[in-house]
């Protein structure tokens, strides 16, 4: 059987794409990455803004005309909210909400997926069907918060963690695999044991990987600033494997709208977590999130954020214009705002975080880095155009004669330019 996936949204979708693409490699079916030779076709969909809806709503569209004969599967946190919406499109077979995802491939092949789960990665292509260089693990899924803006507790349910014994052992059938940096996901990742009263779960998961495998990057998705203690940073003092970059989702920089979007953190408390990390990793990149225009959101609130957000000089923001999500308080809340307001105060924000990764960049230039490379952008007379990122997630450019894509060496980084770090070899790199 040949089958094509695609997904939307977060790093946690990605992961479970990537493993479903594992699982159907472990029984022996073919992943295609051209929708229209395949029998199956699965779509991860996204629910957290408007906007995701209607683009996952377009991806069905899309592969139904180009491959009007096969079978296509929804699931995801639209497929969650929306089942009757999604059920009658053209060419959907199955809709499957996300407690059952987990079972699709064995719903689709008939094939039992339980040696997966026990011995993962037995007979899988180096970068699935991707050919990614970084390895997204599934750690930990649902949430306990109840942030009013969100659609992520109703679409993912409460908060439950992996066994740690199968993270492991999937991490080391990554590496066996050809992976150099593994990417550990969840909705609310810092509240990982949390469910079996492991207040420290996610300290003593990081511990156990950096312990038991030989992964030579482990990466942290984003990561809610209330999880996180003076325990969890001491984790990089003499730890070079842990990436140097967290994504800590801000929302808002002012204490009355983060109390209306019902967020667990304050002004102070957020500074404080900033500075515990940078006390712990100087290097570290910090980045964020912050919705503008939510509901009430005045011209003083909104200036109490972007001064905020100056304040932490966040190397990169992802910057949302609110919008009303089904079955959220926030969408019954008065006082919504206009799009031409949200755009406005989008833009200013999105100045600041060009400006800030640039400035963030900027600081290393004439330094050495590893950088693991992923991908080749091009060719010039003097080599192929190398891109991949260090570990506190700079982007980098270099020219060299060799391909370097899946490995990791030394380079001394220069200019920032067109949103890349131009860096040059060292010498036997």
């Amino acid at each position: 059987m040949k089958v094509y996936l695609r997904t939307h949204g977060c790093r946690l979708n990605q992961a479970e794409i990537d493993s479903m693409a594992r699982q159907f490699q472990q029984q022996g079916h073919e992943i295609v990455t051209d929708p229209t030779l395949a029998d199956q076709i699965i779509i991860n969909t996204c629910a957290v803004t408007g906007d995701a809806t209607r683009s996952s709503r377009q991806t069905v569209r899309d592969l139904h005309r180009d491959n009007n004969q096969a079978a296509i599967n929804v699931t995801g946190c639209y497929a969650q909210i929306a089942p009757a919406e999604i059920s009658v499109m053209p060419g959907v077979a199955r809709v499957v909400d996300n407690l059952a995802k987990e079972r699709l491939v064995q719903t689709i092949t008939g094939q039992s997926t339980e040696p997966y789960d026990r011995e993962p990665l037995e007979r899988v292509v180096k970068g699935g069907a991707y050919g990614r260089t970084r390895a997204f693990v599934k750690v930990q899924d649902g949430c306990d918060n109840a942030c009013t803006f969100c659609v992520t507790t109703i679409a993912r349910g409460a908060g439950r963690s992996r066994p740690l014994d199968r993270v492991i052992a999937e991490i080391r059938g990554l590496l066996a695999a050809g992976y150099q940096e593994v990417v550990l996901t969840g909705v609310q990742l810092g509240s990982y044991g949390h469910d079996w009263d492991d207040r420290q779960g996610l300290v003593h998961l990081i511990q156990a990987i950096l312990t038991e495998t030989d992964t030579p990057r482990l990466r942290l998705s984003s990561l809610e600033p209330w999880d996180l203690d003076e325990q969890f940073f001491r984790l990089w003092v003499d730890e070079a494997r842990l990436c140097r970059h967290l994504h800590l989702p801000l929302q808002s920089g002012c204490d009355a709208t983060l109390r209306r979007m019902r967020r667990r953190t304050s002004q102070t408390e957020f500074r404080q977590v900033v500075q515990l990390a940078r006390t712990a990793a100087p290097a570290i990149k910090i980045t964020t999130d912050v919705i503008v225009g939510f509901p009430g959101e005045t011209d003083d609130e909104f200036a109490t954020t972007e001064a905020f957000v100056q304040e932490m000089d966040f190397a990169g923001m992802h910057v949302f214009r609110y919008s009303p999500r089904p079955g959220t308080p926030a969408a019954k809340m008065k006082d919504h705002l206009p799009d031409r307001v949200k755009k406005a105060r989008s833009a200013r924000l999105l100045a600041l975080a060009e400006a800030g990764e640039k400035r963030f960049a900027q600081r290393f230039v004439g330094e050495e880095f590893d950088v693991l490379w992923e991908h080749i952008s091009g060719a010039t007379e003097d080599g192929f155009i190398n891109v991949g990122y260090t570990d506190h997630y700079v982007r980098v450019r270099c020219i060299h004669p060799r391909i370097l894509t899946d490995h990791i060496t030394r380079v001394r980084l220069g200019e920032y330019i067109d949103d890349y770090v131009q860096a040059s070899p060292v010498s036997g790199g």
